[in-house]
């Protein structure tokens, strides 16, 4: 009987974070292969430089992109926030040393003021999430339009450091990011935020119904969202010197759409890793850098990305999220059958709503 029912168990499935993971190393084993082919060293120092810097302004774009999508909801307003941060920090700090923390201050307060908005609106209004962040760009695009120029402003010389200063091939905004992402990550797996956002992600009405604060829990996820975007904001400040409103025409909304859900996050919520989305955004990243490196046609490297994310979200739509937790077998009497029961035991609708099983 044992010897059969450890037949049955399914076997060892790799996590999408381990998933995301090996195929980010598959993907720098093909490229330094090509690039070897060429003559070229894809561990060059400038090459890991290029790479390091293209990750860090998408990878807070795309840890904040995770909360609100870990809890079933959007946000498609952050190359927006992204902009006007960045015009804000420009125009407050004035080149003046003595402004550069009312400027910081003042961008994080308008991306957070921006996020607040959105999590109302999304939650007590109702409104799609989808509809509700495009709107709210639309709106902080009309701003930026009237009341800004395409570039105005500007920081002080020290806090271009920010935006160029490496520690070796390893830019300090990366750094940066990866220590913002660290943070994330244990909101997510050490507190009751990060539990709540689970479950609501989940299920809404579970949540709900074991007490969760559904609206805070998802107006929080929003805010910190546009918080992460004014982060990135205040990156771009510092790396051209002053803001910029063309920030908003480089498809940081869903290239960081993309980043999440490559790193195995799932759409519909509930489900996903702060790693994965930093794999997901080093695997866009690599890509970007090798697409320049190799001059590959720019029609060509959209459909490339788009043919690798459609390829990912499909291989996630196979795997079996649970396979412990398939539905119950009954017998003719209604009664489930010993060997079901060991196999497959009933998930707890809240055990799996967290990193682990953790609630």
């Amino acid at each position: 009987m044992t010897t059969a029912l450890a037949a049955r168990r399914p076997k060892m499935h790799l996590s999408t974070t381990q998933v995301v993971l090996v195929a980010l190393a598959a993907l720098v084993v093909v490229l330094t292969v090509w690039y070897a082919i060429r003559g070229q060293n894809f561990f060059s120092f400038n090459n890991l430089a290029d790479v390091l810097t293209r990750s860090s302004l998408l990878g807070f774009v795309a840890i904040g992109q995770t909360l609100v999508i870990l809890g079933r909801s959007l946000d498609l307003s952050v190359g927006y926030v992204v902009a006007l941060t960045s015009l804000v920090a420009g125009t407050t700090m004035a080149g003046e040393s003595g402004r550069l923390g009312l400027g910081i201050a003042a961008a994080l307060g308008v991306a957070a003021a921006i996020g607040l908005a959105n999590g109302i609106v999304v939650t007590y209004l109702k409104v799609n999430p989808f509809i509700a962040t495009v709107g709210m760009g639309l709106m902080l695009k009309g701003f930026i339009d009237v009341y800004y120029s395409a570039q105005e402003g500007a920081v002080p010389e020290g806090y271009k450091q920010f935006g160029y200063y490496r520690i070796g091939p390893l830019p300090v905004s990366t750094l940066v990011m990866l220590v913002f992402g660290a943070l994330i990550l244990v909101l997510l797996i050490k507190t009751r935020f990060g539990a709540h956002l689970f479950a609501v992600g989940g299920s809404d009405d579970v949540a709900r119904l074991s007490g969760v604060r559904t609206h805070r829990t998802l107006i929080i996820a929003h805010v910190v969202c546009s918080v992460a975007a004014g982060i990135a904001g205040l990156l771009i400040a510092a790396r051209f010197g002053l803001g910029s409103a063309q920030v908003y025409n480089d498809g940081l909304d869903l290239d960081s759409v993309a980043a999440v859900v490559l790193g195995g996050t799932l759409l519909m919520g509930g489900r996903g890793s702060i790693g994965g989305t930093v794999a997901g955004v080093m695997i866009l990243s690599v890509l970007s850098s090798a697409f320049n490196v190799l001059d590959v046609n720019p029609f060509l490297k959209n459909v490339i990305r788009g043919v690798i994310i459609i390829l990912a979200v499909a291989l996630y739509a196979r795997r079996q999220i649970d396979p412990l937790s398939r539905r119950a077998r009954f017998n003719a009497r209604g009664e489930r059958r010993a060997a079901e029961i060991v196999d497959h035991p009933v998930a707890d609708p809240l055990a799996t709503t967290g990193p682990g099983g953790n609630r």
